[in-house]
């Protein structure tokens, strides 16, 4: 790509905004900081678009991703330097318990399981992310975090009830209003 053009640029921006918003929107927890992230991607791939080198199909999209990623984490890093990522949850108790999977409902609109998933700690929220959206390892995590291995695991698994609790929540807030329509 020839330095300057702006129609490449403005080709590129237009098709993976999408899918590199919707990354930045499973890390953040708002809108604005999503598209900070976003916007922060965009500069980062753009200064680094003369270095990148294609080894396989689809490898660019790939490594935009990472960057974003990596942004996000950052952005999450750099937010929370001040609060603890392995935060404690003090209200888990308080959401109903969930004796087995047949428990969940069996659709939920992706829109509401993104905004459950940005109710989640940082910490729970990032390692949620990497693990189940990167497919990184616990090892990956745990060096990308700088956090240990078990940690890693015990804030995925944390992650895990602490989302099913709010997902029967909302489950069960939902079929309360239908019933009051009834």
């Amino acid at each position: 790509m020839k330095e300057g053009d702006n129609g490449a640029l403005e080709e590129i921006y237009d098709l993976y905004a999408p899918v590199l918003l919707a990354i930045s929107t499973r890390y953040t927890d708002c809108k604005e900081d999503a598209e900070d992230v976003l916007h922060d991607s965009f500069i980062k791939i753009l200064k680094g678009l003369n270095t990148f080198t294609s080894q396989f199909e689809g490898s660019f999209e790939a490594w935009m991703k990472r960057i974003t990623v990596n942004t996000s984490i950052n952005f999450i890093k750099m937010k929370a330097k001040h609060s603890s990522l392995n935060s404690n949850i003090d209200d888990t108790d308080k959401l109903p318990y969930i004796q087995n999977e047949s428990d969940l409902p069996d659709k939920l609109h992706p829109d509401k399981v993104i905004e459950i998933i940005r109710e989640l700690p940082p910490g729970y929220r990032m390692v949620m992310n990497l693990y189940i959206f990167e497919n990184f390892t616990h090892k990956e995590i745990a060096k990308e975090l700088n956090i240990s291995t078990n940690t890693s695991k015990s804030q995925l698994s944390k992650a895990r009830v602490l989302l099913r609790k709010k997902i029967i929540q909302h489950t069960n807030m939902l079929q309360h209003v239908e019933d009051e329509r009834n």
